[in-house]
């Protein structure tokens, strides 16, 4: 017997531990911190935001050339496409990677754009932030001030557009995986670091510009995003691709070489599309209802304002549920989340009719007969059982007297 309960235990702890979708993925890999290169690393759920691994991921660090998916977003948004830009003479002799544009040339801000994403050109981002800002000093404040308000960043502060080494210019593995879940929203943005390769007709240099990001290339289902390297900064990447409904982000910081990074990247993408998938748990206009007080015929009712989706285990049925605040609650394993939901008013309680007959009308006086008669039942019982409790002492005390005698 002893044995059959120790290996009841046994069999019970196993799969007690199959949910833990944090720690295994499909087949009982392990994906831990010390299997990652990078200094800081982040994996999440590029439509939910669902975090699916992470290491160091507040850790602030420098960002290096990743800095560009920031100042592509806010050129895309907040620019015109079709403005024709010219080239300064420091846009023309900024440092490192360039895409050689010459002083006095005139060029398309969507042009610079793909110059910025696919060829990592300072030189672009300089040019986007003379044109946009009238200063690059001025544009990195502005910067800053719209990732705050569109993206929620809190360890972030760029000193520039490009990326180039500076002491206050740095940000976090968390909220570099927020800005590009935040940019890939955006259809252009994601064409742009979705193109492998592209003609380049400039005033100083002709050639055809091939996307730095290795994914596009060896990656199944890769979309994006952006690598890069300094000194300081040493090699960082964020990746994405999408399988079926999923699609994943991930970041990498501080890796010592390029192939550590795209390392990083590959095993956190595989780990998350091996584990996880993403599921719709609500349609746009859904409708959920609960009692506004209890005992009242009146309801609260709520919408989903948009299409909800959430992150699961594969092969798991998440639990929706609406909450006492009206948020609609999933839980999935270990994951869960909280989705706000559109509170309408209550529908009016229902009048009954002046002219309905009286008989008809539950009188006050059946409510109280009612306690009543349940008030006497109780205490009949009690009555009773006192009672059958006194005879069955006093029998018991005569047979012991017998018993004496």
């Amino acid at each position: 017997m002893r044995f059959f309960l120790t290996n009841l235990l046994v069999v019970a702890t196993l799969l007690w531990s199959c949910d833990l979708p944090m720690a295994f993925a499909e087949e009982g890999q392990a994906l831990s911190p010390e299997a990652i290169f990078g200094e800081s690393a982040v994996l999440i759920d590029a439509t939910t935001g669902q975090v699916l691994f992470e290491k160091n991921p507040h850790e602030k660090l420098y960002p290096a050339s990743i800095t560009k998916i920031a100042t592509g977003i806010y050129a895309i948004e907040k620019g015109n496409p079709d403005d024709i830009v010219t080239v300064s003479k420091k846009a023309r002799y900024e440092e490192g990677t360039r895409v050689y544009l010459g002083e006095g040339e005139q060029v398309t801000l969507r042009k610079l754009e793909y110059g910025l994403l696919m060829h990592s050109g300072n030189d672009a981002a300089t040019a986007i932030a003379e044109h946009m800002s009238q200063t690059t000093e001025k544009f990195a404040e502005e910067l800053n001030a719209y990732l705050q308000e569109k993206v929620g960043v809190t360890e972030t502060h760029f000193a520039n557009a490009h990326g180039l080494h500076d002491p206050d210019h740095y940000t976090t593995a968390s909220d570099m995986s927020k800005i590009a879940q935040y940019a890939m929203k955006n259809p252009i943005f994601r064409e742009i670091v979705g193109t492998n390769r592209l003609p380049w007709d400039g005033k100083e240099w002709k050639s055809e510009l091939i996307n730095h990001n290795k994914l596009l290339r060896d990656y199944e289902g890769a979309t994006g995003i952006k690598n890069g390297f300094t000194d300081q900064a040493m090699h960082t990447l964020v990746g994405s691709a999408k399988r079926g409904n999923t699609e994943l982000i991930a970041v990498t910081m501080k890796a010592a070489s390029s192939p550590y990074a795209y390392k990083d990247v590959t095993k956190m993408l595989d780990y998350g599309f091996a584990g996880f998938e993403t599921r719709q748990i609500a349609t746009r206009g859904a409708a959920y209802t609960e009692s506004a007080v209890p005992g009242n015929d009146a309801v609260v009712t709520y919408t989903a304002t948009d299409d909800l989706y959430a992150t699961v285990p594969i092969g798991s049925e998440p639990l929706v549920e609406l909450t006492n605040d009206g948020q609609l609650s999933v839980q999935a394993g270990s994951l869960s989340a909280l989705y706000p939901l559109h509170r309408n008013s209550p529908p009016a309680a229902p009048q009954r009719a002046a002219e309905a007959p009286s008989n008809e009308q539950e009188h006050p006086f059946a409510r109280y007969g009612l306690m009543f008669v349940w008030l006497g039942m109780n205490l009949f019982l009690i009555a009773y059982t006192f009672r059958k409790t006194r005879r069955h002492r006093r029998m018991r005390q005569r047979s012991l007297q017998r018993r004496a005698y």
